[in-house]
């Protein structure tokens, strides 16, 4: 394929080394010192355009995992669907994939692999590219080269790439013009690329939110038409691209994106038809201002647990549906536990959420009606249990939502201050562990026989 890219010279753009991780930058001199050919790629030359502190950084080469295997002893290969190399530092792992093409050469290409042992024959391999009848990409391992790989990439402003033998940035697809106006755009026909991966439906809505861009035109058209598609990806995948959109800083606007092109409604259709109704001549407006919490939370490096972040989002509905289980006799324990279970169970098909995540948003519903008998019995086992900073976090969410609970919020804070304990000094030869010492009971010596 003779594309010629765009290249901008270190003289026209922002980006220095001094940005760059140094691991980053070691992989990159240790693959060009090799004969290879690497680059720094995807949303990280995106973000220091920008002006923005990456997340991490991506690099990809002509060398294959293998290849990059040989050369660096802390690597691991990783990935069916999509071969990478895997470089573990002590606080940092780069990820290095292989220039990758559009297509397959022929149907009959195999992976690249070397035995694993001298002598060992080589295995037969599974086809390295294979697409499901519906045209969504099951498996692309097809090397190819640094335009064939920047093309293969979703949006535009994704596929730049920062090449450390002249410190240029390298632009196939017109990333750095849309960076300038600040559009989405997918590479190529966006119904195609939508089709090839649902999930980068919600990864445009990701961006869009995050970096304050607009979808342009056609991406935008292909984006309502086929978001009953979204579906179709898997749901564990799901649940994690859930948690990228709505703990990214930006979960408000996230929300009105995907509820405006209906992605919000194929992937939590029973809730998001619960939204669409008033409940007592109200309309259901706590899950934005939950949201805009969860944004401050974020924006301010305070952790929002993916427990918190679903009971946040999903809270108003579950008490409700616990209120109505309630009302037909069961017992109020049971039906926060029936209603949290319905709702998970009727969601995994879609969003699968894990059952350890899933217990922790039972807990921390639960816990509000035992927040709100103040002092109560045994107040000191509430702060033991282990989701009691989340339900607290729920409980000053939706105060600052609502108005209400406040007194409930100031006495336990004010309470868990009091309870904790100082240090004690230690002893010579002794460790401080925080906690009062017990004293040891001494054993009573046996009575001597009466002679």
């Amino acid at each position: 394929m003779n594309i010629q890219p765009v290249i901008i010279p270190r003289a026209e753009h922002p980006i220095s080394r001094s940005l760059v991780s140094p691991n980053a930058l070691r992989v990159l001199y240790r693959l060009k010192d090799n004969g290879y050919t690497a680059y720094l790629v995807g949303g990280c030359v995106r973000d220091l355009l920008l002006g923005r502190e990456p997340k991490d950084f991506d690099i990809a080469t002509d060398a294959t995992p293998n290849q990059v295997k040989r050369i660096f002893r802390n690597c691991r290969l990783v990935g069916r669907r999509f071969r990478l190399a895997h470089i573990h530092f002590q606080d940092e792992i780069l990820e290095v994939a292989t220039f990758r093409a559009l297509a397959p050469d022929s149907p009959e290409d195999e992976l690249e692999s070397p035995p694993s042992a001298e002598g060992e024959e080589s295995r037969p391999r599974p086809p390295r590219h294979l697409v499901s009848d519906e045209g969504m990409v099951l498996r692309d391992n097809v090397f190819g080269t640094p335009a064939e790989d920047a093309l293969r990439r979703d949006f535009t402003v994704n596929a730049l790439a920062y090449s450390v033998a002249d410190f240029s940035i390298i632009d196939y697809v017109g990333g750095v013009e849309d960076l300038r106006r600040g559009v989405i755009r997918t590479i190529g026909d966006p119904a195609v690329r939508f089709t090839e991966d649902p999930v980068r439906m919600i990864r445009a809505v990701r961006f869009a939110a995050l970096l304050g861009f607009t979808m342009e035109d056609a991406t935008w058209r292909a984006l309502l038409e086929l978001a009953p598609s979204i579906t179709r990806a898997a749901a564990p995948r799901l649940y994690e691209e859930v948690l990228k959109l709505f703990l990214c800083g930006e979960g408000e606007r996230v929300y009105q994106l995907m509820r405006q092109t209906g992605l919000f409604g194929h992937l939590f259709p029973r809730f998001s038809a619960w939204l669409d109704r008033e409940t007592d001549g109200f309309p259901h407006s706590q899950i934005g201002k939950a949201l805009e919490w969860v944004d401050g939370q974020v924006g301010s490096g305070e952790p929002v647990s993916p427990p918190l972040l679903l009971t946040l989002m999903f809270g108003e509905f579950l008490e409700e549906r616990a209120e109505e289980l309630a009302s037909g006799g069961m017992p109020p324990q049971e039906s926060m536990n029936a209603a949290v279970a319905e709702f998970l169970g009727e969601l995994a098909p879609l969003v699968s959420v894990p059952n350890r995540v899933g217990v922790v948003v039972r807990d921390i519903l639960a816990m509000q009606s035992r927040l709100r008998k103040i002092p109560g019995k045994r107040p000191q086992g509430v702060l033991a249990r282990t989701c009691f900073a989340d339900a607290m976090a729920y409980l000053r969410c939706r105060c600052a939502v609502t108005g209400e609970g406040e007194k409930v919020l100031a006495w336990w804070e004010r309470y868990a201050r009091e309870s904790v304990m100082p240090p004690v000094e230690a002893g010579v030869g002794e460790e401080t562990t925080g906690q009062p010492r017990k004293r040891r009971r001494r054993r009573r010596g046996k009575k001597p026989a009466a002679s």
